[in-house]
């Protein structure tokens, strides 16, 4: 028995946008049912919610159907469609692959230098 991706992803997706009838997809299984190919869509301006930060929603979303894939022993694939950016790009969610952004790497961390107060000296009196 194959888990029902199409409303896994609804499930996962629809929260996060403000416009759930945007959402488009479409669910395909290979001829020996062992990869499904997930195709979605939606509004361009939601695209921001459904990647989140650096990724983490939508690298989220494609562990949830990697789990349920793999736990009847099926490869998932989910396609974004509609998307400009980087992130529009498939990934097979059978891998540890991560999703990239657009930012330089960060330079190292410098700590700003601390003026250590002179010593005071005791008067005599």
């Amino acid at each position: 028995m194959s888990p029902n991706y199409d409303q896994l992803v609804r499930y996962l997706v629809e929260p996060l946008l403000d416009n759930p009838e945007s959402l488009s997809l479409n669910c395909e299984l290979s001829r020996g049912n062992q990869k499904v190919l997930i195709r979605m869509a939606f509004d361009p301006e939601e695209q921001g919610k459904v990647f989140g930060r650096g990724g983490r929603n939508i690298e989220a979303i494609r562990m949830v159907l990697e789990a349920a894939a793999s736990a009847v022993g099926q490869s998932a694939r989910l396609e974004i469609y509609g998307s400009q950016n980087a992130h529009s790009s498939s990934s097979e969610t059978s891998g540890p692959k991560r999703e990239r952004n657009n930012r330089p790497p960060r330079s190292p961390r410098r700590s700003s230098p601390v003026s250590k107060p002179s010593p005071r000296r005791r008067s005599e009196t």
